[in-house]
């Protein structure tokens, strides 16, 4: 039930924040200047952005340290950095509970 859950998130978590991110670069091209200072226009921008921002270096840090024992953690960084941690999450616990699954099958035979 929580893989198919976490499934859909990760094409929520992928369309939804590319649609504007395409209507931006669409309207003013790869302009990184731009967009940083658009991100960071008005207080509540900021705090969404900056709210985005420790929570994906959080997530690193799990990833890295949390002594998880996943393999393959640049996969969930490249999610990260290409689409955003609202894919790269639940991506994260996708394959969690996919590991957590299998190792409740095993401790049963």
């Amino acid at each position: 039930m929580l893989k198919k859950l976490y499934a859909g998130l990760c094409v929520v978590g992928t369309i939804l924040p590319l649609i504007p991110f395409i209507t931006f670069i669409q309207d003013y091209g790869v302009d990184l200047g731009l967009f940083l200072r658009s991100v960071f226009v008005n207080g509540p921008a900021a705090m969404l952005t900056l709210d985005v921002l420790i929570s994906s270096l959080v997530f690193w840090l799990l990833l890295f340290y949390g002594r998880l024992g996943l393999k393959h953690l640049w996969v969930y960084v490249a999610a990260n950095l290409l689409v955003g941690l609202s894919l790269a999450l639940p991506l994260f616990l996708y394959f969690r509970e996919a590991a957590l699954e299998g190792q409740s099958r095993h401790a049963h035979h």
